[in-house]
């Protein structure tokens, strides 16, 4: 059976298909989470602390610089290169927790909803998140979206760009025992390693031309940016 709806779910809901800017949309949740989930939000800020203070992130690839290739399976078990992709257009390379994360979850809807006027345009969208297939079609089929989800298995490609990171006991704890995500069984190992929700936009030469990086996973590279940057490649 399933279980019954929170009130936090509902506020989710209405974050994810309310008609405001991603940034809107996701303060809107946090503000929520920071309401009933007082204790929860206190150990994110505690995180996102940690990472701000050891300078997590920084050492991503910048724009100018190449972007790493991939070879990597999609939701369909299919192998996608960054190669190809750059010979039908720029990309907008987009790194996500997992598909239990509610924020991940509303910045994905947020990228399906653009994603015709983007492909129209000739760009295209591509999410990455470290979680076994079955995790990524079920992530894919929530968003309704009509871009690939590749997975990269044990964060291998993440950690090539320096975007991967240590939860922490606490986190670990809370996401497992509070919250119910048990991220071992969505990723397959028992790390607790996430990527930083990152997006670069890589033009058809495999350079970076802007980039979206920032360790409060409560952020996420705003539509019209994104938009913007693909636009200034095609």
């Amino acid at each position: 059976m399933a279980s019954a709806a929170t009130p936090l779910d509902e506020v989710f809901e209405r974050c994810r298909e309310m008609d405001a800017s991603l940034a809107e949309r996701l303060s809107m949740f946090a503000d929520a989470v920071r309401a009933q989930a007082p204790a929860f939000s206190a150990a994110v800020d505690r995180l996102i602390k940690r990472l701000h203070d050891s300078s997590a992130g920084d050492a991503a690839l910048r724009p100018g610089e190449a972007m790493p290739p991939f070879f990597l399976p999609d939701d369909s078990g299919h192998l996608i290169t960054l190669e190809a992709l750059l010979r039908s257009g720029p990309v907008a390379v987009t790194f996500h927790r997992g598909h239990w994360c509610p924020y991940c979850r509303i910045n994905i809807n947020a990228l399906a909803r653009a994603h015709d006027v983007i492909s129209r345009e000739g760009g295209q969208i591509i999410a990455i998140v470290p979680e076994r297939q079955e995790f990524a079609t079920e992530f894919k089929k929530d968003a309704r979206a009509h871009f690939p989800i590749l997975t990269d298995m044990d964060n291998g490609y993440a950690m090539s760009l320096n975007l991967t990171i240590w939860v922490g006991e606490e986190m670990k704890r809370l996401i497992r025992d509070e919250f119910g995500h048990d991220i071992a069984s969505f990723q397959g190992n028992d790390a607790w390693l996430l990527p930083i929700p990152a997006t670069f936009i890589v033009g058809r030469d495999g350079r970076i031309k802007e980039r979206f990086v920032d360790p409060d996973y409560r952020k996420r590279m705003a539509i019209g940016d994104l938009l913007a940057a693909l636009r200034s490649e095609i």
